[in-house]
């Protein structure tokens, strides 16, 4: 059983206690998830491009990115299990998706057009 089993069996277990069942359909997880994803996004809103160690200093604004995190996964995870959708291998099948659609070439294309967008 791996990790992603254990989440799953755990959110199953919650929903069930608390009689969810009915309220936990496909829609219903993918706007919980699309909210959560706001949110997430929120914490980032009017602040500069700040780098990663940058943030990782500021341990209030790093709870609550986790926190953020974490809800978009949860419900990652129920969607996921609501439709029998292995979350491993759709990962690896769209890492590997993304590593031939980005090959070399293309990747440095894309670098090329984002510094001309970048600010200093």
């Amino acid at each position: 059983m791996t990790v992603v089993d254990d989440l799953q069996e755990r959110y199953q277990n919650f929903v069930a206690e608390r009689n969810w069942e009915q309220f936990h359909t496909p829609k219903n997880l993918a706007e919980a998830l699309s909210v959560e994803s706001s949110e997430l996004l929120e914490l980032f809103l009017w602040h500069d491009n700040l780098p990663a160690e940058e943030i990782r200093t500021n341990e209030e604004l790093l709870t609550r990115i986790e926190e953020e995190l974490a809800d978009v996964l949860i419900y990652s995870i129920a969607l996921a299990t609501q439709l029998d959708i292995d979350l491993i291998d759709a990962v690896e099948e769209k890492m590997a998706d993304n590593e031939t659609r980005f090959d070399d070439q293309r990747a440095s294309e894309i670098t090329e057009d984002l510094r001309q967008w970048q600010r200093d």
